[in-house]
């Protein structure tokens, strides 16, 4: 998924609108505060506005990456001319699916309406801004590539078994060691434990379908990998903040952030990031099992 940057280089203005936009998730999900995360979203979107139709719009709107997720054009097809992506729409989808996740809180609940929330919110902010971008702007900015044809390699498998490793490492200490785990609900019985492992899971597959085949994919058509995944992470930080990953949990939420986002660009598949993801999420629902139940699961050679 190369990226390429247009004309002289970067853009201010192309940038401050990403900038904008992707700073309406601390102010949403860390600082709680949804009026200024609205009004940055409207700032990044009038800038993006502004930078369509200056003087300079023509050229382009900064950098250019991939048409769509996992595809490496770097213009839109619009019959027999060409056009490149627009700043404006692509930090629309992104915006449309920032307000959908702010219609519910995030805590960790497991009951029968907390589950149900949290499936048709997160849910709609990956349909929506797809359903936008295909059958509205047309242009297939969201897009979900499974498999790039390639096989996983040594390399691939590696990491799998690291992630294992790294999380049964350390994620004991960080849960429990800083007691966040308690942002969890405590599961002390079948059903709940059942209820975890598929709330995990589910949201774990969604952070991909959203963080980066949604708003990683979209930024990449305007800026470099680099660029696209340092926003991205932005994003995907700061709703794993208000989900419970608080303390020092972003010393780890950063850098799994970007290495997804890596990651991706480097596989186009969505199928192993989502793979990477659950193995890790494996860990985490395993860690809270253990930690609000001492006597169960008990193989963690790091838990306090």
């Amino acid at each position: 998924m190369p990226s390429t940057t247009a004309g002289s280089g970067l853009r201010p203005g192309p940038m401050l609108a990403a900038v904008l936009t992707v700073l309406a998730a601390p102010a949403f999900f860390v600082v709680e505060l949804p009026l200024l995360g609205v009004a940055l979203l409207a700032g990044g979107l009038l800038v993006a506005w502004a930078v369509s139709h200056g003087p300079r719009s023509a050229e382009g709107n900064g950098g250019a990456g991939s048409a769509a997720a996992g595809e490496p054009a770097a213009v839109e097809r619009a019959g027999p001319a060409t056009r490149r992506p627009s700043l404006l729409r692509d930090l629309s989808l992104i915006a449309i699916g920032l307000l959908v996740v702010r219609t519910i809180p995030l805590a960790a609940e497991l009951d029968n309406w907390s589950m149900l929330k949290f499936t048709l919110a997160l849910g709609g902010a990956v349909a929506v801004p797809y359903a936008v971008s295909r059958w509205v702007y047309r242009d297939r900015a969201v897009a979900f590539p499974w498999r790039s044809g390639q096989r996983w390699g040594p390399l691939h498998w590696s990491w799998l078994a690291a992630v294992l490793v790294l999380g049964w490492l350390i994620l004991p200490g960080y849960f429990i060691g800083s007691g966040v785990y308690r942002n969890w609900p405590a599961v002390d019985d079948g059903d709940l434990i059942a209820r975890l492992f598929v709330g995990v899971g589910a949201v774990g597959i969604w952070d991909e379908l959203f963080f980066i085949c949604t708003v990683f994919a979209v930024l990449l058509r305007h800026f470099p990998p680099w660029l696209a995944n340092v926003l991205q992470a932005i994003v995907f930080v700061s709703f794993l903040w208000e989900l419970g990953y608080r303390a020092w949990g972003p010393l780890l939420t950063i850098p799994f952030a970007l290495v997804q986002g890596v990651i991706f660009v480097r596989t186009h598949s969505l199928a192993y990031v989502v793979t990477v993801h659950l193995l890790f999420d494996a860990v985490v629902f395993a860690v809270l099992v253990h930690a609000h139940n001492p006597h169960l699961l008990d193989v963690f050679v790091t838990a306090p």
